[in-house]
């Protein structure tokens, strides 16, 4: 090795939209397996004490050590008395520095009502790690949700150009993770796809989605930029949520 030479780190990341964790052992026993260092979690629900639908991030930090968490819920609401978040969660085994929630669509609602309130609500997460002496960037992102198909609209092109430029102004080596609620090849993605590598296309995924339900699309998705080298990535076939959760091993 070259004098002043840094050596680089090897590190996993999970990615997985957990359904509001409602599958609790099988999320548990799944972070547990896989000991990944960096966890980009959608639909998790964080609130003091026990979890009353689903397991919470508080609970998952403790049963899977993970001493860091970055929590940006889209929305908070009554959970048999306690205020309960629903959104995006980084979980870190890894100290986190800088933290930044951006709205992509409008703004956290306090006391929603899933009855009357606009559920797409949607923010963009943002950490910072160190990592051989560099800064590592972790994006998290839920997209906006679209009826009927993946193919966007001209919001979700809206919002895709905003996750764009966040990534265009970062140096160093970046992870984006999300539920995307678009195609591969939708206009909307293809602003990402056009700064970081897609590795789910790459990949050949033909399925992001688990037979919990009769959808098929491929709508999850990990992005690297070319900063970083990937050792491997792979969709898994534990059973989490009606998504699949996705894994990326890599040197940074």
């Amino acid at each position: 090795m070259a004098p002043g030479a840094v050596l680089a780190m090897k590190l996993k990341l999970l990615q997985a939209n957990i359904w509001g964790g409602r599958l609790e052992k099988q999320i548990v026993e799944l972070l547990k397996k896989e000991q990944a260092d960096i966890v980009c979690l959608q639909e998790a629900i964080s609130t003091p004490g026990e979890g009353v639908l689903g397991i919470t991030v508080e609970q998952l930090q403790k049963l899977c050590g993970y001493k860091y968490a970055y929590v940006s819920p889209v929305f908070s609401f009554d959970l048999m008395g306690k205020e309960a978040g629903f959104g995006n969660t980084i979980l870190s085994k890894l100290p986190l520095l800088d933290t930044e929630t951006t709205f992509t669509r409008l703004q956290h609602r306090a006391k929603f009502s899933f009855d009357t309130d606009d559920y797409n609500i949607r923010n963009l997460q943002h950490v910072g790690i160190t990592v051989s002496d560099r800064v590592l960037h972790i994006l998290n992102h839920h997209g906006h949700h679209v009826p009927d198909h993946k193919d966007g609209d001209q919001e979700t092109e809206r919002q895709c150009d905003i996750i764009a430029q966040k990534i265009s102004s970062l140096d160093g080596p970046i992870v984006l993770a999300g539920d995307f609620n678009l195609s591969p090849h939708s206009k909307s993605l293809g602003q990402i796809n056009r700064v970081l590598k897609n590795l789910s296309i790459e990949a050949g995924l033909q399925t992001t989605r688990t037979q919990l339900t009769h959808k098929k699309e491929v709508c999850d998705y990990i992005f690297v930029n070319n900063d970083m080298r990937v050792q491997s990535f792979r969709a898994l076939d534990d059973l989490v949520s009606d998504h699949k959760a996705l894994v990326l091993e890599f040197d940074c």
